[in-house]
């Protein structure tokens, strides 16, 4: 059967989502805990969106086929539901830098990747002295000079829409930097400045480029209209810096109703060109 797990997790113990030969990544850690708990080996876990190194998420989905033999046998004897159970001996197992909010047996055609609508994070900056927090400096950049929202705003509005975001991306060989960017948009939370970034997929360093187009913006070095030249260009710009991981976080992943999650995947799996 197939599990639908949630989770969230600190970033800033691991070297991103994707397993990594001697390195501490979230994969790692879940698929162990889960060979542990399950008393199996060679757990396989797909996710909906692979973090970066640093990145944090609140809202992270993954999915794992198992035999409905272990997941019974796995929880005991207790009245507990199984999947209710596997939940807790995962956090039982698990650090306290990553949570499993739920698991779930998945509804038929589910796939946590490509099944997925959208995904929906949140960049936060501190570009005022009395919102940089010490205490939460592992989970907001902290920006020495006052930023004009307004004009920010202007250039996101510029990038919304279906593009080609190579300007923005890390290239992979075989792979399509077309998206579909459905929101970006600064406000104040908080006396926070927090971006909202909505779309049906990115690629590598694509949100983190994208803010720091609009932070250069922001702080009056370009002009709104400059956003617009570095998309169209259609490469990497040199002058659009990568802001740091750490002020990233994957807040939600939208899944269309049950009878279209098949359909979904197999749309998803079209390359666009």
């Amino acid at each position: 059967m197939r599990l639908r797990i949630d989770l969230a997790y600190d970033g800033s113990g691991f070297h991103g989502w994707a397993r990594q030969h001697g390195l501490r990544t979230v994969q790692g850690d879940l698929e162990q805990a889960l060979d542990t708990v399950l008393r199996s080996t060679g757990t396989a876990l797909t996710v909906a969106g692979r973090t970066d190194t640093g990145v944090h998420a609140r809202g992270q989905v993954a999915h794992v086929d198992v035999g409905p033999d272990a997941l019974v046998a796995a929880a005991g004897r207790g009245a507990e539901a199984p999947e209710g159970a596997l939940t807790r001996r995962l956090n039982g197992v698990l650090d306290q830098d990553v949570r499993i909010t739920r698991v779930a047996v998945a509804a038929d055609g589910f796939d946590a990747r490509f099944s997925a609508l959208w995904r929906r994070y949140a960049y936060r900056v501190a570009d005022r002295p009395e919102a940089v927090d010490p205490l939460t400096r592992g989970h907001v950049l902290a920006w020495p000079r006052v930023l004009d929202e307004d004009a920010m705003n202007a250039a996101a509005s510029l990038l919304v829409g279906e593009h080609d975001f190579a300007a923005f991306c890390r290239k992979r060989e075989g792979a399509t930097t077309i998206r579909t960017l459905l929101d970006l948009a600064w406000a104040r939370e908080g006396g926070l400045l927090v971006a909202g970034v909505r779309a049906d997929a990115f690629c590598h360093h694509m949100v983190r480029a994208l803010v720091g187009c609009l932070l250069a913006v922001g702080e009056g070095r370009r002009e709104p209209e400059w956003a617009r030249a570095v998309l169209t260009a259609g490469a990497r710009d040199p002058s659009v810096t990568v802001v740091h991981a750490h002020g990233l976080t994957l807040e939600e992943v939208r899944y269309p109703p049950d009878q279209e999650l098949a359909e979904r995947a197999r749309a998803s799996r079209v390359m666009r060109g």
